[in-house]
């Protein structure tokens, strides 16, 4: 079994996981944060929804600077809608899945290089990029959107088994 086939299993059940919370988002409540310290609600969906990308960032690329010192770094882009939220997690999470596919085993043992104007960061396997700083890091903010989903009585799905509004596994 190669390593992709290995990892699709658990990106698939994390992506399910993550949509059925995306789903939740209610469209009114986007400008909304429990804390002045906290993302809004739409940032943080936007944000949940762009998490896949750095898949294919760190399969095809060797490194990746948030901050170039040309300018022009990343930024997550701010979605306006549960709609638009939805179908731009929905492609990002298919080419995310296809990166990991048609990724051969020795990719995933590559170094990735993550620098913010032009310093180093980290520099780690590309393997240890998928898990922790996508799958790892989506599941963090999953947690993270149940918690406001809560706090606005949306009710919370399941994404690893019963929650007080979906008792029956």
């Amino acid at each position: 079994m190669s390593i992709a086939e290995g990892l699709l299993p658990e990106f698939d059940q994390e992506i399910e996981a993550t949509r059925k919370v995306l789903e939740r988002v209610p469209e009114e409540k986007l400008a909304w944060s429990p804390h002045e310290k906290s993302m809004t609600l739409g940032q943080l969906a936007s944000h949940l929804a762009n998490l896949p990308v750095w898949t294919r960032l760190s399969l095809d690329q060797d490194e990746f600077d948030v901050s170039p010192p040309e300018g022009d770094g990343s930024g997550t882009p701010q979605l306006e809608s549960t709609p638009e939220i939805l179908g731009s997690f929905d492609r990002n999470a298919a080419d995310a899945r296809e990166a990991i596919a048609s990724a051969g085993d020795g990719t995933f043992f590559e170094t990735w290089t993550l620098k913010s104007g032009g310093q180093t960061l980290f520099s780690v396997p590309k393997i240890g990029v998928v898990r922790r700083f996508v799958l790892n890091h989506l599941i963090h903010h999953r947690g993270q959107m149940t918690v406001y989903l809560r706090l606005l009585d949306v009710p919370v799905p399941q994404t690893f088994g019963p929650t007080a509004d979906e008792p029956d596994f």
